[in-house]
């Protein structure tokens, strides 16, 4: 495989691997400017097809996304039979990553990257788009700036699907069932995203697994021990039944009177 991507795009080194690809830093010979590229391999035969249609709908949904909590997609193209999304780089880790170097962040720390994780959030749903994976390793922390990336399985609003899609640890339980897909699942997702952030742990006591995918549908997760004044909003947003669940707006209240209430204290 050339290091050099549609006569534009030269690799530099490999950064990570996501749930869809690999990511890969370069730089544009033509804007002269580090991007980062996500490569997704094309299966033989018909599957390409489809795998195609689903990448396009991935670039698509992303780019049509202005937000600076949200990972910039600057184009789309395909070499070597494989189909690498361009996008802006960015040095930093994943919230993921900085839980295993630093173990569990402060109270006022979540709630400032939650308010801005959910702003990121909340203009994807305006637009229409599901992320469906939120999670500790697809959320990116630099400088001041707390970015939503990897729309691999994202989906219109709207749009019904039968099949699991998430991480098992951070799926909420109606996706177990099929009926994910919706704000109210991502919702979960961020609530499970925080409780990791200041907990050090997952709700749930198994991670990656069948076990997983049954506590959350049957179990209530564990009692926060460090959550402090975020453990309304962690409890509202992992109940089970959607309906109940707190929504965006709520949250996102919420979140400010805790920040609020730390910052006069």
């Amino acid at each position: 495989m050339s290091t050099i991507i549609a006569r534009r795009y030269k690799l530099v080194s490999r950064v990570g691997q996501g749930a869809t690809g690999v990511v890969w830093r370069a730089y544009d010979l033509l804007l002269e400017r580090e991007v980062a590229l996500k490569e997704i391999p094309l299966p033989p035969g018909p599957a390409a097809a489809e795998q195609r249609r689903r990448v396009v709908r991935e670039a698509r949904m992303a780019a049509r996304l202005s937000h600076r909590g949200i990972v910039t997609v600057h184009n789309l193209t395909e070499e070597a039979d494989r189909l690498w999304i361009v996008m802006e780089f960015l040095e930093a880790l994943t919230l993921h990553d900085t839980i295993v170097q630093a173990g569990p962040l402060p109270v006022h720390l979540v709630a400032a990257m939650g308010c801005h994780l959910l702003d990121a959030l909340r203009h994807a749903h305006d637009g229409g788009v599901i992320h469906r994976d939120i999670k500790p390793a697809n959320i990116m922390l630099t400088g001041d700036r707390v970015v939503l990336a990897d729309f691999g399985f994202a989906a219109p609003e709207g749009v019904a699907s039968s099949s699991m899609r998430g991480t098992p640890a951070f799926i909420a339980p109606e996706a177990l069932q099929g009926r994910g897909g919706t704000r109210e699942a991502d919702m979960w997702s961020f609530g499970a995203t925080l409780y990791m952030a200041v907990e050090g742990r997952t709700p749930f006591r198994t991670v990656n697994s069948m076990a997983a995918l049954v506590a959350a549908l049957r179990e209530p997760p564990r009692a926060p021990k460090r959550a402090g004044a975020l453990e309304p909003v962690l409890r509202g947003l992992l109940r089970k039944d959607p309906r109940a669940r707190l929504s965006a707006e709520r949250t996102s209240q919420m979140l400010e009177d805790v920040r609020s209430a730390l910052s006069a204290a």
